[in-house]
């Protein structure tokens, strides 16, 4: 499946930080932020979670869930909602198929060593199931604002 803004989001079901689980079809009727981030604990990964915590009651007034994607097992996700008391859930993506699905498994370069890893990035999924906005290889801090703003312009 191609991923296209104005249709059909690619439908997944993963294991969240519970180990149930979770299908896109589940939040039909909502919209949905689906993020995609690199690694559970790690500074920016962090900041951006915490972000969207921050804004969870915001995005909830507009009738929106947040749902976080990561390579990371379950254990680990669980681990990074007790400890940062995130309100929304974490879905594990071990084998990376998701991410690649959203086209955001990539090869990446960090002190001169590459390697596959997730680029953080925030895709708006309308109440029908259709990606609605792609915000790609964005900064750990300031996207989740123009996430809210986008949804709260094009309800």
């Amino acid at each position: 499946m191609s991923l296209e803004v104005g249709k059909q989001a690619p439908q997944f079901t993963l294991p969240n930080q519970k180990g149930e689980k979770v299908s896109l079809a589940d939040y039909k009727g909502k919209h949905v932020v689906l993020y995609f981030y690199p690694k559970d604990m790690s500074p920016g990964c962090t900041t951006e979670a915490c972000d969207f915590r921050d804004n969870h009651e915001s995005f909830g007034e507009l009738d929106a869930v947040i749902v976080g994607v990561s390579p990371d097992p379950v254990e680990d996700h669980k681990a990074f909602i007790d400890k940062h008391d995130l309100p929304f859930e974490l879905l594990a993506d071990e084998d990376h198929k998701i991410c690649e699905e959203y086209d955001v498994w990539k090869l990446k370069k960090m002190f001169g060593k590459e390697f596959y890893g997730v680029v953080r990035s925030t895709f708006i999924i309308d109440p029908e199931g259709n990606l609605q906005k792609e915000f790609r290889d964005v900064n750990a801090e300031g996207h989740v604002e123009d996430a809210l703003n986008y949804i709260r312009d094009n309800k």
